[in-house]
């Protein structure tokens, strides 16, 4: 005997959860089924909760370094353990899970154990710890079963010497140096935490710089911030090999180089964790990336089932899955999603953080044509000296007149953070002026959307410059259109 639901999602990672909700506040009954004891998924278990708790160790000790002017030198002493640098790892999940728990049952979201496979396109089957096996059927079917590490056959990845994202913080020690494969988020995130902890790194990608499809006046400053750590960037560049002689590792470029390393982090992609799920009997299959296409609705080629994260590919970031999973949920009860997907930001917890929300400068001159940027330099801002974060910017991008807001990037200090300001600003459709005319607390680091503005405005056709310059000297207001963002002296 099935028991029915209108939704069933398979996953209890970001995309699961907001899919769960999205339902369970329309008044669906729903049930997630999560194959795994904790609840989370990647995400919280060996992902983002593990590595950005690692990552917010690395950025004490830098920003430690930075704001004392190098007072007192910090170094990583040899054989620094990794447990040792995420002690507050157990606590973070365990407070992370209660609080994904919660919200599930204040929902009255039935959380089932057990490992789902489909049995029609309608109804599955899941076999508990115990061995019990139970029959469920649903209206709506949403898979959100997350990802797993993407193996290339060359490169013989052991767990010990070669690693993958989910083994990586599975070493006991950290390593005097580090190769790692890929230019994309996760490759990113981990080379720079590493170098930042006194590791010596090599990051090795066929492309010609890292995560491509952010604005590459941002990649480029990462780049140049990740040799200043000692990191390495090798673009351009195919492996012929990867060898280990179970105490070092070394990768043989196709151009002839040698890189020897302790270890080597391969994240050359990730593929779909739809093992065991018998998505044939579903009518399904993995494309042959194994991933599980979606149209623009999130719907597979079965009407009734949606696909949601990491199962449908890139950007597999937390943010974007769990957007897609309420998304999906809502196209599936006919019910408008609400606010444009362009307006969802993107956050990079590499060091320094990246973000962006709306088109970067090529996406927009390629839609709109003639555009115009601005650009604040956070050694523009007072703040930015305070803090010594001086090598991070905020860039805005606006249509030909300078009147809409068309996108923000942002590197540095707080960009995951700052970057809602752009946000907001795209959804409520604010005029660039609306930077200008509103006061920012001083000294922050927000002062550089003011700063950004102005320069944006600076390169308009003269006679509206001189139209906005005269409106801004005759306001009554403590803003000023000088560089540092200071208000003016009583």
């Amino acid at each position: 005997m099935s028991e029915h639901y209108d939704i069933i999602v398979l996953g209890s990672g970001p995309a699961g959860q907001k899919a769960a909700i999205q339902g369970a506040k329309a008044g669906r009954r729903v049930a997630v089924i999560e194959r795994s004891a904790g609840i989370g998924g990647e995400c919280v278990h060996r992902g983002t909760i593990p590595s950005k708790t690692l990552r917010e160790t690395a950025v004490a000790l830098a920003t430690f370094r930075q704001r004392s002017g190098d007072v007192l030198a910090l170094q990583m002493p040899e054989g620094t353990k990794i447990a040792s640098l995420m002690t507050r790892l157990d606590d973070v999940i365990r407070g992370h899970e209660q609080y994904i728990g919660d919200q599930l049952r204040r929902n009255g979201i039935d959380l089932i154990h057990g490992r789902a496979r489909f049995v029609s396109p309608t109804e599955i089957e899941v076999l508990s710890v115990q061995g019990a096996r139970r029959r469920l059927t649903g209206a709506i079917i949403v898979i959100a079963v997350g990802s797993v590490p993407r193996t290339p056959p060359d490169v013989p990845v052991d767990h010990e010497t070669i690693l993958d994202s989910d083994s990586i913080l599975s070493l006991l020690y950290l390593p005097r140096s580090l190769t790692v494969l890929g230019a994309g988020v996760i490759s990113c995130e981990y080379a720079s935490i590493f170098a930042i902890l006194g590791v010596r790194v090599t990051m090795i990608d066929k492309s010609p710089r890292p995560l491509g499809f952010l604005d590459a006046e941002l990649t480029d400053r990462f780049v140049e911030q990740f040799a200043q750590t000692g990191g390495r960037f090798v673009g351009h560049a195919a492996i012929a090999s990867v060898t280990t002689d179970g105490v070092s590792v070394t990768t043989t470029l196709a151009s002839g180089e040698v890189v020897t390393a302790d270890k080597l982090l391969c994240a050359l992609g990730r593929v779909a964790s739809v093992d065991g799920l018998n998505l044939a009997a579903a009518g399904l299959e993995p494309n042959r990336r194994g991933l599980l296409e979606v149209d623009p609705q999130l719907r597979t080629a079965v009407p009734h089932i949606y696909a949601v994260g990491d199962v449908i590919g890139p950007p597999a970031l937390t943010t974007s899955a769990m957007e897609q999973g309420r998304r999906a949920v809502c196209y599936a009860l006919g019910r408008s999603p609400g606010s444009s997907a362009e307006s969802m930001p993107v956050g990079i917890y590499t060091i320094p953080e990246m973000a962006s929300v709306g088109l970067g400068e090529a996406a927009a001159r390629e839609r709109h044509g003639e555009i115009l940027v601005g650009r604040a330099a956070f050694k523009e801002i007072a703040r930015g000296h305070i803090s010594n974060s001086q090598e991070g910017f905020l860039k805005m991008v606006s249509d030909a007149r300078g009147e809409r807001v068309l996108g923000v990037q942002i590197i540095g200090e707080g960009a995951t953070e700052l970057i809602h300001l752009g946000q907001l600003a795209l959804i409520a459709g604010l005029p660039v002026e609306s930077f200008i005319e509103n006061i920012f607390n001083f000294p922050t680091l927000a002062e550089a959307y003011r700063v950004a503005a102005l320069d944006l405005l600076s390169t308009r056709p003269q006679p509206e410059v001189r139209a906005t310059t005269t409106a801004l000297a005759s306001a009554p207001s403590e803003a000023t259109d000088d560089r540092s963002g200071a208000p003016p002296p009583p």
